[in-house]
């Protein structure tokens, strides 16, 4: 079991320092291989994410990646928005909200192939050479 957390925190860190979202990986490695209730899973993820993001966004704010005029509006709404989501999360139950993950992860799947294949689309092919 020890292994299967240290795994989860390693994924999780590394998904996540890369700005993507390590709760996209920790969330179901927590649910599927460990167990947890989803609400559990979330709630762990979050509390690993404050460590992880501190770091990450110290090496971000070194690289000077970092827009803070435009992160205000975002960190407010963001703040309010979560404060909501988890009182909606505290009211639903176990199965629903891992359907709900799912539904999401599988939306967000669909995005990126679709956002991968228009790349490719609108990528101008290389040129040949003549020998």
């Amino acid at each position: 079991m020890i292994f299967w957390n240290i795994l989860a925190g390693l994924i999780g860190g590394i998904i996540g320092g890369m700005g993507m979202g390590g709760g996209t990986l920790t969330i179901p490695i927590l649910t599927i291989f460990l167990s947890y209730s989803q609400l559990s899973a979330q709630g762990i993820n979050l509390i690993a994410f404050l460590p992880m993001s501190l770091v990450a966004l110290t090496i971000h704010i070194k690289n000077h990646l970092v827009a803070f005029k435009q992160t205000w509006l975002l960190a407010l709404v963001g703040s309010v928005f979560s404060l909501i989501g988890a009182i909606i999360a505290n009211h639903i139950q176990n199965i629903v909200l891992k359907r709900l993950f799912a539904i999401f992860l599988i939306g967000l799947g669909i995005w990126q192939l679709i956002d991968l294949i228009k790349s490719k689309k609108t990528k101008p092919k290389p040129k040949k050479e003549k020998d």
